[in-house]
């Protein structure tokens, strides 16, 4: 990511109370030790009351809600607290997968080294719905609706599902390789083949939710360059039937 990322190049929307980006992958939502550069940080250059009201992973892309003064920011806070925000993710996984409305309910704890597990003893409560959206052989592009906020909730549910996504090698995800769907495929001498996602492929897709004074908002953020490619070589390759 480029020292000179502007959070204007970003911009899906914009009023008096919220801002909406669509976050780059490769950028922490707050401080992160191997960069300077945050979205909270470029926020507040571009608007010094900025405010994130939700975070996304660093390698997660999508959509995100911003508030541009404290009551905004309140007013956002309650509706997370309270599920009144409708999330929609896209994920690319593995295996072949039907899932219409599944329900996942598996309360998820955080271990001391940063990995979230299904812990139904000392867990919090953690609910994520799954819907496929297209089947690739074997892979699926899968709409997850998560009910609860937990960190990392959307992957250890999928991971839990036998359905790791692509690139996710922290919860049981592989790298994903062209050489792997694409026939005579050939590297240039003396080339190591790189995977052509370089991140876990997850994307914050929608967000839906009622605003101050009843104004209703819907954003939907495109997919980014990684994203498009990896869906179009596999649609490309080995698209069937769902």
């Amino acid at each position: 990511m480029s020292r000179q990322a502007n959070l204007t190049n970003w911009i899906l929307f914009e009023d008096d109370d919220f801002l909406v980006i669509n976050k780059p992958p490769y950028i922490a939502s707050l401080d992160d030790r191997s960069s300077t550069l945050n979205i909270n940080k470029l926020a507040k250059a571009y608007w010094p009351d900025a405010q994130l009201c939700h975070r996304l992973d660093k390698d997660t892309s999508g959509v995100m809600l911003l508030a541009k003064h404290p009551d905004a920011y309140k007013f956002a806070a309650i509706l997370f607290e309270q599920r009144n925000i409708h999330k929609v993710y896209h994920a690319v996984v593995h295996g072949t997968h039907e899932f219409t409305n599944r329900l996942v309910d598996a309360p998820l704890l955080t271990t001391g080294k940063g990995k979230v597990v299904v812990n139904h003893r000392q867990g919090k409560p953690s609910s994520t719905t799954f819907t496929t959206l297209a089947i690739y052989k074997a892979y699926s592009l899968v709409q997850c609706e998560p009910l609860t906020g937990r960190m990392h909730q959307i992957r250890v549910h999928l991971a839990g599902l036998q359905a790791p996504i692509v690139g996710d090698t922290f919860y049981g995800g592989q790298p994903f390789y062209l050489s792997a769907i694409k026939r005579n495929y050939h590297l240039k001498k003396n080339t190591e083949e790189k995977p052509l996602i370089q991140r876990f492929a997850l994307h914050a897709y929608e967000l839906t939710f009622t605003g101050l004074h009843g104004k209703p908002y819907n954003f939907k953020a495109p997919y980014p360059k990684d994203f498009s490619v990896l869906l179009k070589q596999l649609k490309k390759a080995c698209k069937t039937a769902y």
